[in-house]
C-alpha cells in the first residue's frame, strides 16, 4: 500500500490532466497572486515543503507549479470518497500519521534518489488556528538522509472557510510564495541536526508569509 508510485504511461496522462484541471478549477474559484515562481526548480531531486491551511492547498500547488511532483498524504484520504480515487489515479505516497511510517520514507527516499520532487506539509496536518504549528522533524529527516535541497512554498487564503463559504460569484483570494532553494547543514549532534533543520524550514516558510500566519514562528522569532 505504501510505495512510491510508478510512472505508467497512463498516471503520467491523468497528472497532465490534474494539473490542467487544478488550474481551471484555480482560476474560476479564486483570485490567485503567486509569487516567486522563478524559484521553482524544472527537475529534481528537490523537497517541496508547503504550510497546511485547507483542502484547496494541494489544488493551488498543482496549477502553479511547472513540473509534475510526487506529494505525501495522509492515509485516511484513501477512504475519502471524493479524494480517494483522484490521489490513487494521481499516485501518492500514504503517510500513516502519529507514528514513525519507515515505509513512506523509504518511498520519499526512493523517489529523491530518482530525481523526483516530493512535497509535503510538515505541520504533518492541517493548521487548526490558521497559523504555523510547530514543524515536525519529517521534512529535516528527508533532506539530511537525500542531500536534497529544500523550496519553501507558502499559501494563504486557502482555509475551507474561505474557499467553501464565499458567494458563489465571489472568488476567494488566494496567494502562493516560493521561497529560494536552500539545503541543510548536518550537524556532529544528530538531534541537534534535525530540531536546527526543523527550524530552518518552518523559518523559511514563515518568512514567506504575513505575520498574521506565522503562528508559532512570529515575526520575533524569525532570523530575516
Amino acid at each position: 500500500m505504501v510505495a512510491l508510485p510508478q510512472l505508467t504511461f497512463a498516471r503520467r496522462v491523468f497528472r497532465i490532466f490534474a494539473r490542467r484541471l487544478a488550474k481551471l478549477i484555480i482560476f474560476f474559484t479564486t483570485k490567485a497572486t503567486r509569487n516567486g515562481l522563478q524559484n521553482f526548480p524544472r527537475q529534481g531531486p528537490a523537497i517541496i515543503v508547503i504550510n497546511h491551511l485547507g483542502d484547496a492547498d494541494a489544488i493551488l500547488l498543482a496549477s502553479s507549479v511547472p513540473v509534475s511532483i510526487d506529494a505525501m498524504a495522509k492515509i485516511e484520504l484513501n477512504e475519502d470518497w471524493r479524494a480517494g480515487p483522484i490521489l490513487r489515479a494521481y499516485g501518492v505516497i500514504w503517510v500513516h500519521r502519529g507514528k514513525a511510517d519507515r515505509k513512506a520514507v523509504r518511498a520519499a527516499l526512493d523517489g529523491l534518489s530518482q530525481g523526483r520532487i516530493i512535497a509535503l506539509a510538515p505541520e504533518g496536518r492541517q493548521s487548526i488556528e490558521g497559523g504555523l504549528e510547530e514543524g515536525t522533524e519529517g521534512a529535516a529527516f528527508l533532506a539530511m538522509k537525500s542531500g536534497a535541497p529544500i523550496i519553501p512554498v507558502a499559501m494563504t487564503g486557502t482555509e475551507n472557510e474561505n474557499i467553501y463559504n464565499r458567494k458563489w460569484w465571489k472568488r476567494a483570494l488566494v496567494t502562493l510564495s516560493v521561497g529560494k532553494m536552500f539545503f541543510l547543514q548536518e550537524q556532529a549532534d544528530r538531534e541537534k541536526t534535525m530540531r536546527e533543520g526543523t527550524r530552518q524550514i518552518m523559518e523559511s516558510l514563515a518568512r514567506l508569509l504575513p505575520e498574521s500566519y506565522r503562528g508559532a514562528y512570529k515575526v520575533n522569532t524569525v532570523r530575516e
